[in-house]
C-alpha cells in the first residue's frame, strides 16, 4: 500500500461515526448490511450516513452493491488487511518481540509480516 492510499483510509476512519460504521460492517461479514439498518444501528440520520458511506467508499474501505431496491454495503476486507499490513510493515526491525502478536477481541493473532504465531 502506498502512503497516500493509507492516509486516505486513515483519514476516513478518523471520525467516530465513520469508524463505527466501518466496524459494524466488518462484524456484518461479507453479506453486508443495507443503509437503513446501518443508520438504525449507529443512530445516524440518512443524509449524514450517506456522507459517511461516500467517504468510506472513496477511501476503498467499503463496497456497495444493489440488491433489488436496496443498496447493500460491506467492508472491503482486502483493503483492511492492506492497511493493517502497512501499519505494521516495519514494526519489528528484526526483533519480533517488539510487535509480538496483537490479540483482538476474537482472540486471533495479528502478527508482523513474515512472523508466525503460536496462537
Amino acid at each position: 500500500m502506498q502512503l497516500p492510499v493509507a492516509v486516505d483510509a486513515l483519514s476516513a476512519l478518523a471520525h467516530g461515526s465513520r469508524l463505527a460504521v466501518f466496524r459494524l460492517l466488518v462484524r456484518a461479514g461479507a453479506d453486508g448490511m443495507p443503509a437503513g439498518e446501518i443508520a438504525r444501528e449507529i443512530g445516524a440520520l440518512p443524509n449524514t450516513l450517506s456522507s459517511h458511506l461516500t467517504i468510506l467508499g472513496h477511501a476503498g474501505l467499503i463496497r456497495s452493491r444493489r440488491d433489488g431496491r436496496s443498496i447493500i454495503y460491506s467492508a472491503d476486507y482486502q483493503r483492511m488487511r492492506d492497511l493493517l499490513g502497512f501499519l505494521v510493515e516495519d514494526c519489528c526491525a528484526g526483533q519480533p518481540e517488539i510487535c509480538a502478536p496483537i490479540l483482538g477481541a476474537t482472540g486471533k493473532a495479528v502478527c508482523c509480516p513474515g512472523e508466525t504465531s503460536a496462537a
